[in-house]
């Protein structure tokens, strides 16, 4: 019976990749223009190209396929931090949003944009890339750093921390208002937009900085699952099992958030991904960090990209900021794991 258990489950994380590569297709075909992915394929394979190939190409190859893959990787960095968060702390309402670390880094890159003479668009040179991405990682840290200090003076009690993730959260939030309040109109025009969410800039520059990041906190908490586990079971259980628990916890949150801030340097605040993949894969997989880490990895990559493909498709040849999409899954989602989870917040208030 257990051992059917773990087929099944080990079956959600392939029929969750299988579903991530049907959505990248579909998407890829999805928009104001009509491309076929499978008409391109055959006419390059065969020689023989139509009228429009050349300008279809130049869509799918330039636009749409870098947009599609830089919100496949920030799903997957935005889910693979929450499940990471969620199973260290051992809190099922912590995620970069929830605490406050996306705000930080939002405010971070907003920082370094601002005083780099520009955003996202024209112009931004690759090293501009790494100082945005730097800032917001600075930042993000800094977020992270006090929420946890912040928990760890009153016992690791669950509300303290979720509250001190909002009032950080707000804090930096004060700070981006600030920033707008100083920026020029046209500063303040792109800054409002990037930090709606979405993926309007997306380029192979921005895709190849956020892979490295991703695919490196992947293979790191793969790589110490297992020792995720034994962590779970008690922190003093897995010392006895010969797991370094304050530097892996140390160096997994870093990681993490270092590819939270940087998928966030680029896409700008897009809410409740971390929260809600997790959760979803946790109900498919179970609590095993061995399964639940890809899948949770996955889940965030293929919400995101459903919900960019619909912000981006439901209105055109207008387009609806992701983080809009998300934020209307998310916080209903929100509620209901807060509702389930009051007693251990509140107790019998």
């Amino acid at each position: 019976m257990r051992q059917n258990k773990e087929k099944y489950r080990l079956v959600a994380v392939f029929v969750t990749a299988a579903l991530l590569l049907a959505a990248i297709f579909v998407s890829a075909q999805m928009g104001s223009a009509d491309v076929s992915v499978l008409s391109l394929l055959r006419q390059r394979m065969s020689g023989v190209y139509e009228a429009d190939y050349d300008s279809m190409a130049y869509i799918f190859t330039q636009v749409r396929l870098p947009r599609i893959l830089l919100c496949t990787l920030t799903g997957l960095a935005l889910g693979l931090s929450g499940c990471v968060m969620q199973s260290l702390m051992r809190n099922p309402l912590a995620s970069p949003y929830t605490l406050g670390v996306s705000n930080g880094a939002a405010f971070g890159a907003a920082l370094a944009m601002l005083w780099g003479g520009g955003t996202l668009g024209a112009g931004f040179s690759f090293l501009g890339y790494s100082a945005v991405a730097m800032n917001a990682f600075v930042f993000g840290c800094l977020s992270l750093a006090i929420v946890c200090a912040a928990s760890k003076l009153c016992g690791g009690n669950l509300s303290v921390l979720i509250l001190t993730g909002s009032a950080i959260g707000s804090l930096f939030s004060a700070g981006i208002s600030i920033l707008k309040y100083l920026s020029s109109a046209e500063a303040l025009k792109n800054l409002d937009i990037w930090l709606m969410g979405g993926f309007w800039a997306s380029n192979w520059k921005s895709v190849l900085t956020v892979l490295p990041f991703c695919l490196l906190s992947l293979l790191f908490t793969l790589r110490f699952a297992w020792d995720f586990n034994a962590m779970n079971a008690g922190e003093s259980i897995a010392v006895t099992l010969g797991v370094h628990v304050k530097l892996l916890k140390a160096v997994s949150l870093i990681l993490v958030t270092l590819t939270a801030s940087v998928s966030i340097a680029f896409s700008g605040v897009i809410g409740f991904i971390g929260l809600v993949a997790p959760h979803i894969a946790r109900s498919l997989v179970g609590v095993d960090n061995r399964k639940l880490i890809p899948e949770s990895a996955l889940m965030g990559a293929l919400v995101l990209l459903v919900s960019d493909t619909v912000a981006r498709t439901v209105l055109l040849p207008k387009e609806i900021p992701v983080g809009i999409i998300t934020s209307l899954i998310g916080v209903p989602f929100f509620i209901f794991i807060l509702a389930g989870r009051r007693k251990q917040l509140w107790g019998n208030l």
